[in-house]
């Protein structure tokens, strides 16, 4: 019997979908392109068809059943019993001594964390299923688990009860009052929505708007020392968000950090796009957004380079610019001397949690729905990622404003947080697609933009990398690899900050210090376990570090830059207009 080369036998194409397998891709394309319900199924059906797993699953539940009818019963006859399963570090839904103190309460949270932790590790665990569609099923699932948690319902929580009493009531109907708040603005609130104005309490670094185009504004700060170094730095923000997130206050901005080391600083605020802007693509935020930006700061300085700073999906044009610029100038004349990364992808093969919105089907849908409008709307790519990290950021202010009856914190990084931007039609996609479902941006020549032919390994310019160890949009190991990318001669400094994606970075010096780093600098196919194993850990914050790198590399002192010139007049002054626009 002889094998056939294209995949048949006996005139059966064994290669292609079953109609089994046609029918349901097509129903999941249709009704549930997120995978929400038919991915917890396969992994149903996954445990069904594994007999063997499923019944070992099911011994170590029994176990755990086991030892918490112990707990149960030492815990009725008054006696002391350590939990059976405790939350895990980061869940303070279950802080309140209440909670282990009241052996009846205690029971309700043993017995919930019981069959949370068993069901997620088995979705985690589903034979039979891709690493991708376990994690998927499991993100549903933990979602699903996490609104059901007692502390989002009245009746099985006695934080909620205890406080009912102790305000005569009052908790419940201002819950209500906020309920019916949350209702009209379609979202539950994290922040109250008028405690902060920008440009009053927030970005109130002085600075003037220097130059505007369709794409952005740039803004140039003030100088507030005697001398500033010639050469200038150039921030690009990602146009997901505001720009402001790096001049939040006087005491966490970066903006005046730099400022005040010395340095001349400008920073990109982008247009907020609307459906007249349909059709902007990621080539434009190349041509007319940071290629702009450069050449104004270096014109504006009378320099021919700058350093340049991308933060984000900013980071991610800034590489892809590095790259367009080494190709269609040469590495000589590349107007950027040096550069930094903050929490930047390049490398999308896994790029975190955001991962389960991510495939045909997902991508597809989100096309579908731009197409309408023109637009990704900011709220809806807002609620993706807070259902990434549902507890802390939804369920707890169910509960905080619901249940509690509490006020909103007047948090800055909150109110920053839901002020929401959108994204253009043509570039989301193409950036969707090529960037995060194709991982073309690391494919030698695969990607044309601009006109030039992307390879990240002809840059050669000096990088400074910043990376947040608890950062699950943009995790720190895959961040990891723009050494491996970028060319080899191109000398890199990594750095691995504690906390998160932006508290990561908006991280000043304080004392005594709050956070720390890890610092080194690894060569080109250093696997990060060994970079980590030998990198220098400090106390602090890593602004320090940077500032002395950048002063190694910025240039002589030289007389402060106005913040506006005759070349370069202002148009107005910072924050700008397009940081206002909704």
């Amino acid at each position: 019997m002889s094998g056939n080369s294209n995949g048949k036998h006996n005139g059966v194409d064994i290669r292609s979908e079953s109609p089994l397998e046609t029918l349901g891709n097509a129903v999941s394309k249709a009704i549930d392109p997120y995978g929400v319900t038919t991915s917890m199924l396969a992994a149903q059906m996954a445990w069904l068809m594994h007999p063997q797993e499923l019944a070992r699953a099911a011994n170590a539940l029994s176990g755990d059943l086991f030892a918490l009818q112990s707990h149960i019963m030492r815990r009725a006859l008054g006696l002391q019993s350590a939990d059976v399963i405790q939350p895990n570090a980061d869940d303070a839904r279950f802080a309140d001594p209440v909670w282990t103190e009241s052996p009846s309460w205690d029971i309700v949270k043993e017995w919930y964390l019981a069959f949370t932790h068993r069901l997620e590790d088995m979705f985690f665990e589903t034979p039979g299923l891709s690493e991708k569609e376990r994690r998927r099923s499991a993100f549903w699932l933990r979602n699903w688990l996490n609104m059901v948690a007692p502390t989002n319902f009245f009746w099985l929580n006695p934080v909620a009860m205890r406080r009912f009493v102790e305000t005569n009531g009052e908790s419940l109907k201002q819950g209500w009052e906020y309920f019916q708040r949350d209702l009209k603005a379609k979202n539950i609130l994290m922040v109250d929505p008028e405690a902060f104005t920008v440009g009053q309490n927030l970005a109130t670094t002085p600075g003037k708007v220097v130059f505007r185009n369709r794409m952005l504004e740039l803004i140039h700060y003030e100088p507030t020392t005697d001398q500033v170094r010639a050469m200038p730095i150039v921030i690009v923000t990602p146009w997901i968000n505001k720009f402001y997130i790096l001049d939040l206050n006087a005491k966490k901005s970066l903006v005046k950090y730099l400022t005040d080391q010395g340095f001349s600083v400008f920073i990109t605020s982008w247009k907020n796009p609307d459906a007249e802007m349909a059709e902007v693509r990621f080539d434009d935020y190349l041509l007319e957004g940071v290629s702009e930006a450069v050449r104004v700061a270096s014109e504006f300085c009378k320099q021919p380079k700058v350093h340049l700073v991308g933060y984000c999906i900013g980071g991610t044009l800034v590489s892809t610019y590095l790259a367009w610029a080494n190709r269609r100038y040469g590495h000589d004349k590349v107007p950027v001397a040096h550069w930094t990364l903050f929490t930047t992808l390049t490398d999308f093969a896994h790029p975190g949690d955001i991962d389960v919105f991510i495939d045909e089907a997902c991508v597809g849908a989100l096309e579908e729905s731009m197409a309408k409008k023109g637009y990704l709307d900011g709220n809806e790519m807002a609620s993706s990622f807070r259902m990434l990290r549902s507890n802390p950021l939804i369920w707890h202010y169910w509960e905080r404003s619901y249940l509690l009856g509490e006020p909103l914190p007047p948090f800055d990084v909150l109110f920053w947080n839901m002020d929401a931007t959108r994204m253009p039609r043509a570039m989301h996609a193409y950036y969707l697609r090529e960037f995060y479902l194709n991982n073309n941006l690391i494919k030698r020549d695969k990607l044309t933009i601009a006109g030039e032919a992307i390879d990240l390994d002809e840059i050669v310019q000096p990088l400074y990398v910043v990376t947040a160890e608890d950062d699950h949009i943009a995790p720190w190991k895959q961040c990891y690899r723009i050494r491996k990318v970028i060319n080899v001669e191109a000398p890199v400094r990594f750095v691995l900050s504690t906390s998160g994606h932006i508290l990561g970075i908006v991280n000043p010096p304080v004392k005594p210090p709050k956070r720390a780093y890890w610092i080194g600098e690894p060569v080109r196919n250093e696997h990060w376990e060994h970079w980590f194993e030998r990198a220098e850990k400090r106390d602090g914050s890593w602004w320090e570090d940077w500032v002395a790198w950048l002063g190694e590399r910025t240039g002589e002192w030289v007389e402060p830059y106005p913040a506006a010139n005759r070349k370069f007049p202002a148009l107005g002054d910072a924050p700008g207009t397009y940081v206002l626009e909704k």
